[in-house]
């Protein structure tokens, strides 16, 4: 006979212990039969003709719902990407600090001591002044040769250097401007945030650093004088460097000299007048793209001019035989917190036609 824990019909035959020693090993515990995914009915559950021996239990989801792992993924998306475009694209950066800074300005006028000389023919005084060997027109903004720089490509290069020179052009040499005519053909170059600046500076102009139209463009009072020809001459250059990695920046350093008649007399006697501008473009990619720029500063010497004259709306040269009026610049108030100082220089003997 068996042992008492032994089955009726004896020990199988095999190995000791019988054929299941090899699976003493295995531990059915409660957690891995409700793990299994196949389950054996009850007696009463299978009463039923050709019911089954066993079902197969629903598999239970294991971590995270199907949607919390999306959750999860576009937030590390969205966090990745802000990660990325702060770096390439910082809030903070040079350009976006340059992007709200308006245009500063200064007009000084040169006062002549002695009458201005005049002539008939306006070649004759271009012989006979510092302009002689000036080119004419646009000829005379010359621009140097493009190279790229550390981020820009030579065609971007260019493209500043040829935008800088069409702003010159448009506000110094077209001659509805200079005679007091419209000014768009000058405000479509600049970029749109200086639309409001710029507009307010003529409907509102002030010696004020911020509001000149002669700070943005040359124009002359029509009822003071008039072009007497139209072929200005220019001499100057055009540098370019980079400010940063995102940002362009021309200088532009000219001198343009105008023949004038009375505005009042179309036959009267011909004299020139003179003026320097030291303007700084800057550029970013978008207005590379778009043909636009932003104009930084605006420095601006003419004569002759009286000193007791405003020169921020317009130009009102002495011509041929005057004199400059008595008196002094505008007051300045030291106590006004944004106050100009109101300048005005001596134009030199030698920068007027001799003979």
């Amino acid at each position: 006979m068996g042992a008492p824990g032994d089955p009726p019909d004896g020990t199988p035959e095999g190995a000791p212990g019988g054929g299941d020693d090899e699976y003493r090993s295995v531990v059915f515990d409660e957690s891995f039969i409700r793990a299994a995914r196949l389950q054996e009915y009850s007696a009463e559950e299978r009463v039923t003709d050709h019911a089954p021996a066993v079902r197969r239990r629903p598999r239970r989801r294991r971590g995270l719902p199907h949607q919390a792992l999306i959750l999860v993924m576009l937030v590390a998306v969205a966090f990745g990407t802000a990660i990325y475009m702060g770096v390439r694209h910082p809030y903070q950066g040079p350009a976006a600090q340059h992007s709200g800074e308006p245009a500063r300005m200064s007009v000084v006028p040169l006062a002549p001591r002695h009458p201005v000389p005049g002539a008939d023919d306006p070649d004759r005084l271009y012989a006979h002044s510092p302009a002689a060997r000036f080119r004419t027109g646009a000829d005379g903004i010359t621009l140097p040769g493009g190279r790229r720089t550390a981020h820009f490509s030579d065609d971007q290069v260019l493209s500043a250097l040829a935008i800088s020179k069409d702003y010159i052009v448009r506000s110094s040499l077209d001659p509805d401007v200079l005679s007091g005519g419209p000014v768009r053909t000058v405000r479509v170059l600049l970029d749109p945030d200086q639309h409001d600046q710029f507009d307010r500076s003529f409907s509102h102009p002030a010696a004020d650093g911020r509001n000149t139209p002669t700070g943005w463009l040359v124009r002359f009072d029509p009822a003071r004088a008039r072009l007497a020809d139209d072929r200005t001459r220019v001499q100057g250059h055009l540098t370019i460097s980079e400010s940063d990695s995102s940002t362009l920046e021309v200088t532009a350093d000219h001198t343009l000299v105008y023949a004038l008649r009375p505005g009042d007399d179309p036959h009267g006697k011909v004299s020139l007048f003179t003026v320097r501008r030291e303007l700084l473009f800057r550029f970013d990619r978008e207005d590379l793209r778009l043909h636009r720029t932003r104009l930084v500063t605006s420095s601006v010497r003419a004569g002759p001019l009286s000193c007791a004259e405003n020169p921020a709306d317009l130009l009102r040269p002495l011509l041929a035989g005057q004199t400059p009026k008595d008196g002094t610049p505008a007051d300045t108030d030291p106590y006004t917190p944004d106050g100009i100082t109101h300048l005005c220089g001596t134009l030199a003997d030698r920068a007027q036609p001799t003979g």
